[in-house]
């Protein structure tokens, strides 16, 4: 814990207390006040800010595709043992979805951990490619990213939903009202807007810090080799979205004659077939673009090219200690098909073209 990370906790705490205040204030103006007096209107005006505004929990979207223990045994399995090597507790509940990408997240008063699959990368990788990501995804609640916490995490999101709310609506043809409405909103959007900054600013480095950690713990879970080449994989998410987007089309129009169903049943392994595809020069021609275009000083993620340059230097011949084999990697994907199918029927369905 830096300086920094002290701040973060700090103004955190402090935004989460200005939200008690203003509920002991209308509570107080409600309960010292006549039936008809104007300070119980105020104080109940308070209350409803306070719930418009208080921090939020999170919650699984209704939704959700969800996979629990029994229908996935072994995917569970899997995801046990590398919550052991990683030093942190297994999810409570599996979500697929269709981007290319994986997290772990919490949500509810119990904090129940959620981790989400993206079914396309899922399937542009290759067994050990899958343990490394885990153990990226497990690996920032082990080193303990102040992003994901309960304190910071959701002051962050309290002060995105003040900047939302109090934000001056900006509109040309404004009545008078709302023209003296938004300058009145204007400082305390202003102030909000400058405390988001502050705590964004104090969290930067360490998130930065947290996926490098991150990335380390997926090349010990994983190995080495296959953390970087998870890496490489990311370099071709839109290259695959846009593959996706072909798919989409093909199913809704019947271009050529294309079965719906037939491409809904083949699609996410479609995908991972045009991934593979895709040649040498092209993939490193991704590369060299994404470390030209460099680095975003504001951004939470450092360049993919200095992950992986750390991960080959410092992890590059590291073993695993968790390990899948083909033949389990496979007895997991035939869990996920059913659930995988039922995410293709409603990507290819909604997805904007």
């Amino acid at each position: 814990m830096d300086a920094s990370g002290i701040a973060a906790y700090v103004l955190a705490w402090a935004v989460h207390l200005s939200t008690v205040a203003v509920a002991l204030a209308g509570l107080l103006l409600i309960t010292t006040g006549s039936v008809f007096a104007l300070q119980v209107l105020l104080g109940a005006v308070l209350l409803l800010v306070v719930v418009l505004l208080r921090p939020r929990l999170g919650r699984l979207p209704k939704d959700a595709v969800t996979l629990d223990r029994a229908a996935a045994p072994g995917l569970y399995s899997l995801l046990d043992r590398v919550a052991v090597e990683t030093g942190t507790r297994p999810v409570d509940i599996v979500a697929l979805d269709a981007a290319v990408n994986a997290s772990v997240t919490e949500y509810g008063l119990r904090r129940r951990r959620l981790l989400v699959v993206g079914l396309p990368l899922w399937h542009m990788l290759g067994p050990q490619q899958r343990v490394a990501v885990l153990g990226h995804e497990f690996g920032h609640y082990a080193n303990g990213d102040q992003r994901r916490g309960l304190v910071v995490g959701t002051a962050l999101s309290t002060l995105g939903t003040w900047h939302h709310v109090l934000r001056p609506s900006g509109q040309r043809d404004r009545s008078v009202v709302q023209m003296i409405a938004d300058l009145i909103m204007i400082p305390p959007w202003l102030f909000v807007l400058g405390l988001l900054y502050l705590l964004d600013h104090f969290t930067l480095r360490a998130s930065q810090r947290a996926e490098y950690r991150a990335d380390l713990n997926g090349a010990r879970v994983g190995s080495g080799a296959a953390a970087a080449e998870f890496l490489d994989v990311l370099l071709l998410a839109e290259t695959v979205d846009r593959e996706l987007r072909r798919q989409a089309v093909l199913a809704r129009t019947r271009t050529r004659g294309s079965d719906p169903k037939a491409v809904e049943a083949g699609l996410w392994a479609r995908l991972a077939d045009h991934a593979r595809d895709v040649p040498a020069h092209e993939r490193e021609r991704l590369r060299r673009v994404a470390e030209v275009r460099g680095h975003s000083t504001d951004s939470t993620h450092p360049p993919t090219h200095l992950r992986r340059a750390l991960l080959l230097d410092t992890s590059g011949a590291l073993p695993s200690s968790v390990t899948l084999d083909r033949v389990e990697a496979a007895a997991i994907d035939a869990e996920i098909a059913p659930a995988g199918q039922q995410v293709a029927r409603r990507i290819l369905r909604d997805i904007r073209l």
